[in-house]
């Protein structure tokens, strides 16, 4: 089964649940992320992402391959939203399930920080006042930081508004 999609239509959130739903596992643990009504204290109508779809794909199975690894885990899976979305809606849908809840926490923190800084997607903000924009690739917008499992090997290029380890 593939544990990451990116999705172009919302996607039934009970039926990603019912894969984690296993018999060791005491635990599930859940994040959801939302498209919000502000940006850099501008209000916003919605956005619209946009993926490298062949890429994302990879990456995200990567991740959660990974998580699955490091995590005393029993499953995880992952879904990425692309299209336009509106305020309120799911971007993004994380579960874990595990026998013990500590590594389920961890598991699904460690899975949404990394598609934060992996996955390559943009999203374009719709502003109120009828204003667009694209934002760059958001997962180059933090400032780099050493995971629990030790920092990445490539470089983000925060300085600068590309991300220059993605060729499009």
């Amino acid at each position: 089964m593939s544990r990451f999609r990116m999705a172009s239509a919302p996607v039934d959130l009970n039926a990603l649940r019912e894969d984690l739903h296993l018999a060791e596992a005491g635990g599930f643990c859940t994040f959801e992320g939302w498209v919000r009504n502000r940006n850099e204290g501008r209000p916003v109508d919605g956005l619209e992402y946009e993926s490298y779809e062949a890429l994302a794909q990879l990456e995200g199975e990567r991740i959660v391959a990974e998580a699955l690894e490091r995590f005393e885990i029993s499953q995880a899976v992952a879904m990425h939203r692309t299209g336009s979305l509106k305020v309120g809606d799911v971007a993004v849908w994380i579960g874990v399930s595990a026998p013990h809840r500590d590594a389920a926490f961890r598991a699904c923190r460690y899975i949404i920080d990394e598609i934060k800084h992996r996955v390559p997607v943009w999203k374009k903000e719709h502003y109120l006042d009828g204003d667009a924009e694209w934002v760059a690739c958001h997962h180059c917008q933090t400032a780099p930081r050493a995971s629990e499992a030790g920092a990445h090997d490539h470089d983000h290029g925060h300085d600068h508004g590309s991300c220059g380890h993605h060729h499009h």
